[in-house]
C-alpha cells in the first residue's frame, strides 16, 4: 500500500485525498494540506516509484488508481480527491473505475488526454548527478544543470542524503514515461462534482479538451488562477487552496 500522511483528527467532515505529480511527494503537499486540515483530515500519499513509497515495474495510471483506491477503503470511502498532474490524471481514472470511492473530484491542471512532451531531460539530469561527496541537499543543485528555473530546486528535494540516492524510480519512470504523458482510453462517466482547476499561464487544460472532458466528467466546472502556471499549487498557494476550499465546501 502506498505510503501516506494525516493531517488534522475530524473525522466527522469527508476526508481529502491528495496524489502529487510526477518526481513530487506527498510532502511537496504539506502546507495545503495542512491548511485544509481545518475543514476534516487531509491524507497526502507518496505515489509508488516516489518518496516512501514501494517500487513496482509498472506505472500505468490503472495502477496508480488501483494504489489510491486502496488507500481510500482503508481510510473510509467515500472520500474527496485532488490530483495534480499526473496524480490528477490517476485520480480521473480512479474517478471513471471505481466512482463509489469519490465523492469530490479536483483536478490540477491536467486533462485527460496524451501531451507530446516527455520528462526524459530530467531523468537524464538526475542519473548524472554523482554522489560521491555529497553532505546536503544543496550539493546537487549545482549538477542539475540546463533544467527550467526551478525544476532543479524541485527535484532536490528528492535526493536521500544520508544513502546517497535518489527516492524516484528512475528506471521504470523512464521505461513507463509513453504511459505517463499518455492517457488510457475510458469507457464510463464520473457524475460527481469535478473541478478542472488551471493555471491562467498553463497550457495543459486548453479549450480543445473541454468536450473531452464533459464528456466523461458531465458535471466538471473550470476555473484558472491569475498569474499561475503548471505548478499552481506552489506559484500562488494561497489561491489555490481558496479555490479548493470554495468547490469542496460548496
Amino acid at each position: 500500500m502506498l505510503t501516506y500522511t494525516t493531517f488534522g483528527t475530524d473525522a466527522a467532515s469527508r476526508p481529502l485525498l491528495i496524489a502529487h505529480g510526477l518526481f513530487g511527494s506527498g510532502r511537496n503537499w504539506g502546507v495545503i494540506a495542512k491548511r485544509l486540515s481545518d475543514r476534516g483530515e487531509v491524507h497526502a500519499v507518496d505515489m509508488r516509484n516516489h518518496a516512501q513509497s514501494f517500487w513496482d515495474d509498472s506505472h500505468s495510471y490503472h495502477d496508480l488508481a488501483a494504489d489510491l483506491g486502496q488507500v481510500i477503503e482503508k481510510i473510509g470511502a467515500p472520500v474527496d480527491v485532488l490530483g495534480h498532474s499526473m496524480g490528477g490524471k490517476a485520480a480521473m481514472v480512479l474517478a471513471e473505475t471505481r466512482p463509489d470511492l469519490v465523492n469530490k473530484l479536483v483536478v490540477a491542471d491536467i486533462a485527460p488526454v496524451a501531451y507530446p512532451h516527455t520528462q526524459l531531460g530530467p531523468i537524464e539530469a538526475m542519473r548524472r548527478v554523482n554522489f560521491d561527496g555529497l553532505e546536503r541537499r544543496s550539493d546537487v543543485l549545482d549538477q542539475l544543470t540546463d533544467l527550467e528555473p526551478g525544476l532543479p530546486e524541485f527535484l532536490a528535494q528528492s535526493v536521500d542524503v544520508p544513502q546517497k540516492k535518489w527516492r524516484l524510480n528512475l528506471d521504470v519512470l523512464a521505461a513507463e514515461m509513453a504511459k505517463i504523458v499518455g492517457f488510457p482510453q475510458l469507457q464510463g462517466q464520473f457524475d460527481g462534482p469535478a473541478l478542472f482547476l488551471s493555471g491562467a499561464s498553463s497550457d495543459y487544460v486548453q479549450t480543445e479538451h473541454r468536450p473531452l472532458i464533459k464528456q466523461l466528467f458531465p458535471n466538471a466546472k473550470f476555473a484558472k488562477i491569475p498569474g499561475a502556471g503548471h505548478w499552481l499549487h506552489a506559484e500562488k498557494p494561497r489561491e489555490f487552496e481558496a479555490a479548493v476550499r470554495v468547490f469542496l465546501d460548496s
